[in-house]
């Protein structure tokens, strides 16, 4: 402002305007608009104006703001590539901006926070993970972390998601994570989905345990059903990566605050279950919604289960409630309750030492003197 004083000053005490701009840094049109500026409005033409043109056509149209605001209020968690996408979805005839300008018309709005900066995690070297290229090749379980209802009681999440499409099978509030009441939810999960040839899980319980070959009694009756078992290494959750993925949408959308009761937690559960699969468009999926690409599985839940057989075993046994087995004539021996009421199988191998099989695995072998189950050797 100082310098633009000085500049009309010598001007009109007579000096060149050509001479004035070389010395002041300034073109000869600038100059010349200074002075127009001076003569149309005083001292107040020479402060500084906004370089924003008075108009602008491209400018994003105020009811497509709106539109854009509104939806990401309705999802909060929802960024400009996923609020393009399903704006596409529900209005194709309106031409929708860029994802950078619905980035910018958020941050506008102050709907937008700067993110921390996290360390990439190191990608799963592991070649024990399988990949998949259709639905229910593999699906992933887990346990969300346990949080208090208004209530005061707590809620067990059990999550359970396709591997290929992202799809979210299921989503149930349990009390707990013991055996029975996960079981008879997987059991509803079959009844509408039907059975996944395999499924990925952590190694804690109920899906794992301590036992031979680490099975519990769920990991038993996903065998007996004919689901391959595949087990993230302990603490890697990354190895689930989509999985757990899909645990930190869940947390943002249902638990903030959480319901009263475990029912009304159930009904947001199932709001966001509805929502993810359907409405929610995903980057990796081509930003369309996983219930675009599952589909129920052939396989379907059978209404018996037939024993396990064992041609080339020469004896069978029952497996206790208590995970006891008897050899007749011999004794009885301890294999794991995780095998409670099942049949196994049982070949000599050598005198005194016995295979012990439950389906197509191999557990273990008994030793007749000690009647006593040792591990087979890594």
């Amino acid at each position: 402002m100082t310098e633009r004083m000085q500049f009309i000053a010598r001007y009109e005490r007579g000096e060149r305007v050509s001479d004035l701009s070389k010395e002041f840094g300034i073109s000869r049109q600038t100059g010349h608009a200074l002075i127009k500026r001076y003569e149309q409005c005083g001292v107040d033409g020479l402060k500084d104006r906004s370089s924003r043109p008075s108009v602008s056509p491209n400018r994003t149209a105020h009811a497509k703001v709106e539109k854009i605001v509104a939806l990401r209020n309705m999802h909060p968690t929802w960024g400009p590539k996923k609020i393009k996408a399903r704006l596409e979805v529900l209005a194709p005839d309106i031409r929708w901006p860029a994802a950078s300008t619905v980035g910018a018309i958020l941050s506008d709005a102050g709907l937008t926070k700067a993110r921390k900066r996290r360390r990439r995690a190191t990608p799963n070297a592991s070649g024990d993970l399988r990949s998949t290229t259709k639905s229910n090749e593999l699906w992933c379980i887990d346990f969300k972390g346990q949080f208090r209802l208004g209530n005061r009681e707590y809620c067990y999440p059990l999550t359970v998601t396709d591997h290929f499409s992202r799809y979210l099978i299921g989503c149930e509030a349990l009390d707990n994570t013991k055996t029975e009441g996960t079981l008879a939810a997987f059991w509803e999960l079959f009844k509408r989905h039907g059975i996944p040839a395999a499924i990925r899980s952590d190694n804690g319980a109920p899906f794992a345990s301590t036992g031979f070959l680490g099975l519990s009694r769920l990991s038993v009756t996903f065998m007996r059903l004919g689901i391959a078992l595949e087990r993230i290494e302990p603490g890697k959750p990354q190895q689930n990566g989509r999985h757990e993925r899909m645990h930190l949408t869940l947390k943002q959308d249902t638990t903030r605050p959480p319901a009263q009761g475990s029912l009304a937690q159930q009904q947001k559960f199932d709001g966001f279950v509805a929502m993810f699969n359907e409405q929610r468009p995903h980057e990796a999926l081509g930003m369309k919604t996983p219930s675009e690409l599952y589909r129920p599985s052939e396989k379907r839940l059978p209404e018996t289960l037939p024993d396990p057989e064992y041609p080339l075993h020469e004896r069978t046994a029952r497996v206790f409630r208590n995970g006891f087995f008897r050899m007749p004539k011999v004794g009885v021996a301890y294999l794991g309750v995780a095998f409670a009421n099942q049949s196994i199988g049982l070949r000599e191998i050598e005198t005194g030492t016995w295979l012990i099989s439950f389906m197509e695995t191999d557990l273990g072998y008994l030793d007749i003197e000690t009647m006593k189950v040792m591990s087979l050797p890594n």
